[in-house]
């Protein structure tokens, strides 16, 4: 009889992974068994590492190949996105949180914890997380829905855009070592080159702009002579705004000073430019005749309107609000880029987070003062990541008393106050954050808006969710047309009442609904008002009466 080789079957490596895994699971249920492990049920405290890897192993292995790999068959669109944001807030919202962050009562008591969302969605494809919701995680909280195809494709498509929100209590992670230098903007184009190219068409990146090199920059008509215009194009050395208002300043030593005149871009006219003796709390420091002369902008200005501005030299890296104003010094991230050697705003608590834009979009005083026989209406010495409030302190207001910066019940009363009103708001305690709506790497959207403004207020808000407004539907909460002016979240809950320029004004930012009482009882403008400027608050008052949804004892006060 011949000798025939004994055919052995080879077992492939995921095969023996399998079989060293349930080896390991009968090992562990073994001595279970023999001996008492008390606690070891407990979903309080968090388990072992190795629990933690062999529940994470298994997962991403659990999805079958075929589905990980299907397509979501509705893209990215706008209704899928807001249809899949109210199943969210009916199915998921208890557990996961309206942003996706797991911080619920109900998620603090399961093990596993639900995931934060905003960091797993982005690893996983759209097929996987598909899976997920459609059949459920054994042996964790996460069950198996029985939603239509489309639905479940619905909530795929809104974990996409989940709300940005910050970490309440999340440690600072990310940040510049004391030896980074700032390298400029033009260092980070290399590798974000989407980003970078958005951003160099923002309000940001243009805030100041040199006449010479940019022929374009002034926008004023000099052609016509004007009384309060005592210059011309050729005294410009820079331009400073775009949108509502543009100054100039000229070369004055080693800084610059406004010169007299602004220009109102809505109206198209010249409007004076000088700051009143008993405006600010700085000029009693900086007294000035009348045009701005003694007024430089060193001190004053120079220090948001660029990047790591040197008050030893008077110079800056960069002039604008570039990359590194953000990110902070990125010549380490330039050399050796990691996500631990540059900050991110993003994962920084959601103080320090806010800090990153309030450092310039607050009105406050340093509190040491002055700094090297100057004083500065800036927060020198302020990198993103540190907390503002070690060096930076808001401007007071005093309840009951008009202000120049403040209406008397504490909301800004002038423009650059946007971090002084969102400090007092609930979404601020809530963790949202600046940039949790705008995007200031650019958007075609009004404000740098991530979305339009009729849009955006919607990734967290909508009729009969827990963050409200609690009415069946927009309309029936505005008692506006939808589409109309009064029917826009903004409209009533961020009334253009602090002014900029003349008579325009910008946002409220601490988003509360201003009644006619107040209006009545402290001059505070009210948005109905705002709007329908021919009718009285008495009027305004009789209407909102009117609203059964409306509480009178609120309206009232």
């Amino acid at each position: 009889m011949n000798d025939v080789p004994l055919l052995r079957p080879r077992l492939s490596r995921r095969s023996l992974a399998w079989l060293a895994l349930l080896a390991l699971v009968v090992a562990l249920a073994a001595f279970g068994w023999f001996v008492e492990l008390p606690g070891l049920s407990s979903a309080r405290g968090d388990p072992p590492a190795v629990e933690t890897g062999v529940a994470t192993w298994l997962l991403r292995h659990s999805v079958p190949a075929g589905a990980k790999g299907t397509t979501n068959p509705l893209g990215r669109d706008p209704a899928s996105i807001a249809a899949g944001r109210d199943l969210f807030v009916a199915k998921c919202a208890a557990c996961h949180a309206y942003d996706g962050g797991g911080r619920t009562e109900i998620g603090a008591g399961t093990w596993p914890r639900p995931p934060a969302l905003r960091a797993l969605v982005p690893t996983m494809r759209d097929g996987e997380i598909f899976y997920h919701i459609r059949n459920g995680i054994r042996n964790t909280a996460m069950p198996a829905w029985n939603l239509p195809d489309r639905q479940v494709w619905q909530l795929v498509t809104y974990l996409r855009h989940l709300p940005i929100t910050a970490a309440m209590d999340q440690p600072t992670t990310g940040s510049a070592s004391s030896t980074a230098h700032y390298v400029g903007s033009a260092s980070c184009r290399s590798c974000h080159q989407e980003i970078y190219a958005r951003w160099t068409k923002t309000p940001m990146a243009n805030v100041v702009r040199d006449p010479k090199a940019h022929p374009g920059a002034i926008v004023a008509d000099f052609s016509k002579p004007d009384p309060l215009v005592k210059f011309a194009p050729s005294d410009v050395a820079f331009v400073y705004g775009s949108i509502w208002k543009q100054r100039y300043f000229k070369k004055a030593g080693d800084t610059y000073v406004p010169l007299p005149a602004q220009w109102d871009i809505t109206h198209k006219k010249w409007l004076a430019y000088h700051v009143p003796d008993t405006a600010d709390w700085w000029t009693p420091h900086y007294p000035d005749p009348g045009d701005n002369s003694q007024r430089p902008t060193g001190p004053l200005c120079d220090g948001c309107h660029s990047v790591n501005y040197n008050i030893a030299t008077s110079k800056p890296t960069e002039w604008n609000v570039g990359c590194e104003m953000c990110h902070g010094p990125g010549s380490d991230h330039v050399a050796h880029p990691r996500t631990a050697n540059v900050v991110n705003p993003a994962r920084l608590d959601y103080v320090r987070a806010n800090d990153t834009c309030i450092q310039c979009h607050s009105q406050g005083q340093p509190l040491k003062s002055p700094i090297a026989g100057k004083y500065y209406d800036w927060p020198v010495g302020f990198r993103v990541g540190q907390r503002l409030a070690d060096m930076w302190r808001l401007e007071p207001n005093e309840l009951g008393k008009l202000s120049f910066t403040h209406f008397p019940d504490g909301t800004g009363h002038k423009n650059r106050m946007q971090g002084n009103d969102f400090v007092q708001s609930l979404m601020y305690e809530r963790g949202v954050t600046c940039f949790s709506c705008h995007d200031v790497h650019g958007t075609p959207n009004q404000a740098q808006l991530r979305q339009p403004v009729g849009q955006v207020c919607m990734a967290c808000h909508g009729p009969n969710t827990q963050n409200g407004p609690h009415a069946v539907s927009i309309a029936a909460h505005t008692h506006h047309k939808p589409g109309s002016p009064g029917s826009e979240c903004v409209s009533c809950h961020m009334p253009k009442i602090e002014q900029t320029i003349g008579d325009v004004n910008v946002s409220s930012h601490t988003f509360r609904f201003v009644t006619p009482a107040e209006t009545d009882a402290m001059k505070i403008p009210n948005a109905c008002n705002v709007c329908h400027k021919d009718k009285s608050t008495a009027w305004t008052a009789t209407a909102l009466r009117s609203w059964g949804d409306r509480s009178p004892w609120r309206m009232a006060r």
